[in-house]
C-alpha cells in the first residue's frame, strides 16, 4: 500500500547538494562561477540581514534548502556561511507576509543564493499548498489524496517531499518500487491476470496495483489475487458500483485497497470519496501546483 513507503523521511540531503550544485552552476556559468551584478556594485565586506517571507497565504516546505543553498555558496566565494535563524518548519500554514527565517552575512553570499533558494522553495511550498487544499477538501470523508509521477524531471524528490509535508501520501517513488499494471501492460501482456501473474513471479516482494476500467476487469484482477486496484477514468456512479461489488467480496477474499484516479478536481473530490474509495491520485499536485511567492527582503 502507498503507505509501504515512509511518510516522514527528511529531503534527502545527497539529493538537495546535488540538486544546489547544478542548480548554481547554471546560474553562475560554471563552479565556482561569477555574478557579475554583485562582484561590481557590492564591496566585498559588505553585511547585509533580512528575511525570507512568504508573501501569500500557504505551506512551508524545504528550510533546508535554505540552508545549503547559503552554504554552498559561501564556500564557492570564500565567505563565512551565512547566520540563519528558522522561524517556521516543513509542514506549517502561515498567512502573507510572514517571515519564515532571518538572515544575516555577506552580503556577496546572500544576493548570489537569493534566486537558487527562491527557485526551489517557491516551487515546494507551492506543491505544498495545494496538496493540503485536497487534504482539507477529503477530511472526514476516509479517502486521502496520493501523489504520481507526474513529477518535474530532477525534482521528484523534492515535489513528494513537499506532497508529505502538505499531508498528502508518497504512493511511490518510481517504477522500481511498486508495480502498477496499466492498459498498455495488459494489452502488451494479453490481459490483466496475465500481467499480474508475470509481476508476482519476476518480483514477489515488490507491491503490485492494477488498473482497470470495469468491473469485469476488477472481478480478473481480484482473481488473480490483487489487493490493490486503480479505479481509471471512471464516472461516480460506475466507480460506486465497483467499489459496492468489491466491498461485498472482502469477507472472503479480504481487504481491498481502491484509488480513484482520472478526472478528479477539488470540485468533484468529495462526490469521489463518497463512492468509498481509499486513495485518490492526483497528478496535479506536482504537474500544475502553482508556485508560492516567496521573497529574500533586506533590511
Amino acid at each position: 500500500m502507498p503507505e509501504h513507503l515512509s511518510q516522514d523521511r527528511p529531503l534527502s540531503a545527497e539529493w538537495l547538494a546535488d540538486a544546489v550544485t547544478r542548480a548554481l552552476d547554471e546560474d553562475l556559468g560554471g563552479n565556482p562561477g561569477c555574478d557579475v551584478t554583485t562582484r561590481a556594485t557590492i564591496h566585498a565586506t559588505t553585511q547585509v540581514a533580512g528575511s525570507l517571507v512568504m508573501r501569500e497565504p500557504g505551506v512551508v516546505a524545504g528550510m533546508s534548502i535554505a540552508r545549503e543553498v547559503l552554504r554552498q555558496v559561501a564556500e564557492r566565494c570564500e565567505f563565512p556561511v551565512p547566520e540563519l535563524i528558522i522561524l517556521a518548519h516543513d509542514g506549517d500554514v502561515v498567512p502573507g507576509g510572514t517571515a519564515i527565517a532571518h538572515f544575516a552575512g555577506a552580503g556577496h553570499v546572500v544576493l548570489i543564493a537569493e534566486r537558487t533558494l527562491l527557485n526551489f522553495m517557491s516551487r515546494a511550498c507551492g506543491v505544498a499548498t495545494q496538496t493540503r487544499k485536497w487534504v482539507d477538501a477529503l477530511a472526514d470523508t476516509g479517502a486521502r489524496v496520493l501523489d504520481t509521477r507526474k513529477t518535474t524531471p530532477g525534482l521528484r524528490e523534492l515535489e513528494k517531499f513537499a506532497v508529505h509535508c502538505g499531508g498528502g501520501i508518497n504512493k511511490r517513488m518510481g517504477l522500481f518500487d511498486c508495480a502498477i499494471v496499466k492498459d498498455n501492460h495488459i494489452v502488451a501482456a494479453g490481459s490483466v491476470s496475465e500481467a499480474f501473474d508475470a509481476i508476482q513471479a519476476a518480483f514477489p516482494a515488490i507491491p503490485a496495483q492494477v488498473e482497470v476500467e470495469s468491473w469485469e476487469q476488477a472481478h480478473e484482477a481480484l482473481a488473480a489475487g490483487a489487493t490493490f486496484l486503480m479505479l481509471d477514468n471512471m464516472d461516480s456512479e460506475q466507480m460506486a458500483s465497483v467499489v459496492a461489488s468489491v466491498r461485498a467480496l472482502e469477507h472472503d477474499i479480504g481487504k481491498v485497497w481502491l484509488e480513484a484516479t482520472g478526472g478528479l478536481t477539488l470540485t468533484n473530490a468529495v462526490n469521489v470519496a463518497r463512492t468509498g474509495v481509499d486513495y485518490m491520485s492526483v497528478g496535479a499536485l506536482t504537474h500544475s501546483s502553482p508556485i508560492i511567492d516567496l521573497a529574500l527582503d533586506l533590511e
